[in-house]
């Protein structure tokens, strides 16, 4: 693990960091470097609707080749399906011997959608949560642990300044643990798509369907199987699952250790290790990848038809409501 004291934020004076992106963890890469003194150009094509609010941050925003040019570190933080178009448009030719290509995820390079050329140092800066979180613990004084890896290094300095933007960023105060893309790449896609996601989502609906088909009000099968799983993910964030365990009633806790094997079961966990099997071949990456080509038609069509399944109706009901939890999503 990396923590503050191993990072050296010094390497970047004198350097200009270009964000390429300005979404999620591009805004919060790039307001968190400028507090932390760096220098930070944002890339942002001239008709992106992120273009007026990187500019209202006070952040300065140029063409992505442009930004590429002039940054002696590089970030890509446009989405996955974007960043062998993004490359390929203009910021490989910015891109000058000895510069750092960083990366928030390693999907672009293992699976050999962007491909950088020998002379430049490539590493991966990835903090483990989204970027509303990474901005808002940056600014509560603490950091959203990460990871770091690097896949090219020319100079000799990748690792290390690497760790200087991880340090700009935060991550260095929660912890920075060294890995490969490989390994990051493949983990968070299994996270994404078994657990926190796929797996939650899935889980969540099945649980309201089983609760409604049942004849129990709609309102209290949101509540049970949607509302109340933060309150116990933040106990198992914060203890661990045997701390959320020690925290909920022997009732509770009862029926967790007697029933829970019973809906994760062997079916489940073989589904798991084929999901596994799908990342690790590149099966699933090639789909993503023709999906996209093809224009995101089934992408889009499942989005649609999921965003009205009867929880999100029930849900939006409810939420609205709750002043408290509102969204800029749902606004």
């Amino acid at each position: 693990m990396f923590y503050d004291d191993d990072a050296d934020l010094s390497l970047l004076e004198g350097k200009t960091v270009a964000i390429i992106g300005y979404g999620s963890q591009g805004h919060a890469h790039a307001l968190n470097l400028k507090d932390s003194g760096v220098d930070v150009v944002v890339g942002l094509r001239v008709q992106s609707a992120s273009v007026g609010r990187a500019r209202e941050h006070g952040l300065e925003v140029i063409d992505p080749a442009d930004a590429a040019s002039r940054g002696d570190v590089v970030m890509m933080l446009v989405p996955d399906e974007l960043h062998g178009q993004v490359w390929e448009s203009g910021v490989k030719d910015g891109i000058a011997p000895g510069n750092l290509l960083l990366f928030g995820h390693g999907f672009s390079i293992h699976y050999e959608q962007v491909v950088p050329p020998p002379d430049v140092d490539v590493a991966l800066v990835a903090p483990k949560g989204p970027g509303h979180l990474v901005r808002r613990q940056f600014l509560e004084g603490s950091g959203v642990p990460g990871l770091v890896a690097v896949d090219q290094d020319p100079t000799g300095n990748a690792l290390a300044h690497a760790l200087a933007n991880a340090k700009g960023i935060g991550c260095t105060r929660g912890g920075v643990i060294e890995t490969t893309f490989k390994d990051e790449t493949e983990t968070d896609l299994f996270g994404e798509q078994a657990v926190l996601c796929g797996g939650v989502t899935e889980l969540v609906r099945a649980g309201y369907e089983t609760l409604v088909g049942a004849g129990y009000d709609p309102r209290l099968a949101y509540f049970e199987c949607l509302h109340e799983l933060k309150l116990i993910v933040d106990l198992m964030y914060e203890k661990g699952i045997a701390g959320m365990r020690y925290s909920i009633s022997n009732t509770a806790e009862y029926g967790d250790l007697t029933r829970g094997r019973r809906v994760i079961g062997a079916e489940s966990r073989a589904a798991m290790g084929q999901i596994l099997a799908e990342i690790q071949s590149g099966d699933f990456a090639r789909e993503w990848i023709a999906e996209n080509r093809a224009g995101q038609e089934s992408f889009k069509r499942m989005r649609e038809e999921q965003a009205g399944h009867q929880v999100e109706v029930i849900g939006r009901e409810l939420r609205s409501q709750m002043d408290w939890i509102q969204t800029e999503f749902e606004e």
